[in-house]
């Protein structure tokens, strides 16, 4: 069983409040080599982490905050935005000196961990827990554990394209995604296969439906409606609308040999609005898939993706 999730996923549980409650629970996790969360409060003058604990302040020392900070290859960035976030650690040494404890932590401990029993055991076409932590033009950050990141590229976020990784996630954000590949601790990730098939989104809509939409993209020949994630319809040209409206559309028509959808914009108007929540399609039980095929049954066209 995966022990190795996002940052910020054991922070309140009653384990480890009660492990970071005390310096003889301390203690303890220490001896039994314990993942444990807690917040950086401070990145010090020297890159160190000094974490907020109930029984006192733990410090990481900047070579231990994090896998590659030693010999360069992940810049001190990586520690300064960490600050007023969970970062996991292992105690690795408790000392006293005139009645004050001074708490040793390792983030990096727990990531090499993370490394050696999670991400090299990944093969492609498991699907993974992820928690968004930045979005760039090209691609979303997420963390797949411990704190160790990974990019889902933005042609890798839906079938529908969007203009930015925005149009889809937020910050923060609980996520799944997909294995392309692994490569040491180097993961590749998608997430557009998880949002189902041409005719499973199909199915959630009927020809004569007025349903809403988003406009992603306007063409000479037509404007491109976002109907779901993975299931988008062209409607016919129309003066004044632009990408990343709300609109209502009514359904011309759903034709699945041509993976088509014909669409008829009703009215459009501009909204600020939260991504929708994401469905995905894939069974909670469900931690594998060797093949996704989006193409409808009787499609000529294919679009799949095969794991190996």
């Amino acid at each position: 069983m995966n022990r190795f999730f996002p940052e910020g996923s054991l922070l309140g549980t009653p384990e480890n409040k009660a492990a970071v409650s005390s310096i003889s629970a301390l203690r303890e996790a220490m001896e039994k080599g314990t993942v444990l969360e807690g917040r950086a409060g401070v990145c010090d003058s020297g890159h160190n982490l000094i974490v907020d604990l109930p029984c006192g302040k733990g410090i990481i020392p900047r070579t231990e905050g994090a896998v590659g900070i030693e010999d360069g290859s992940t810049r001190d960035i990586a520690l300064i935005t960490k600050v007023n976030r969970p970062v996991c650690f292992k105690v690795t040494d408790i000392s006293e000196e005139n009645g004050k404890a001074g708490i040793t932590l390792s983030r990096r401990a727990v990531q090499q961990e993370c490394i050696e029993k999670y991400i090299s055991e990944l093969r492609p076409g498991d699907i993974i827990p992820a928690r968004v932590t930045h979005l760039e033009q090209f691609g979303a950050f997420v963390d797949i554990g411990c704190g160790l990141p990974s990019l889902i590229p933005i042609d890798a976020v839906s079938v529908s394209r969007i203009s930015h990784p925005g149009d889809r996630f937020v910050p923060g954000q609980l996520i799944k995604a997909v294995v392309k590949d692994v490569c040491g601790s180097r993961v590749w990730l998608s997430h557009k296969e998880l949002l189902g098939t041409w005719e499973e989104n199909a199915a959630a809509f009927s020809c004569g439906e007025t349903v809403s939409g988003i406009v992603r993209s306007v063409e000479d020949y037509g404007i491109f409606v976002e109907l779901a994630p993975n299931l988008a319809g062209l409607a016919e040209p129309r003066a004044g609308v632009k990408a990343g409206q709300r609109t209502g559309v009514y359904i011309k028509a759903l034709i699945p040999e041509k993976m088509k959808v014909k669409l008829i914009i009703v009215d459009v108007f501009d909204e600020e609005l939260p991504p929708d929540p994401i469905n995905y399609f894939i069974p909670e039980d469900v931690g594998h898939i060797d093949r996704w095929r989006y193409s409808a049954e009787n499609s000529e066209k294919v679009i799949e993706t095969i794991f190996e």
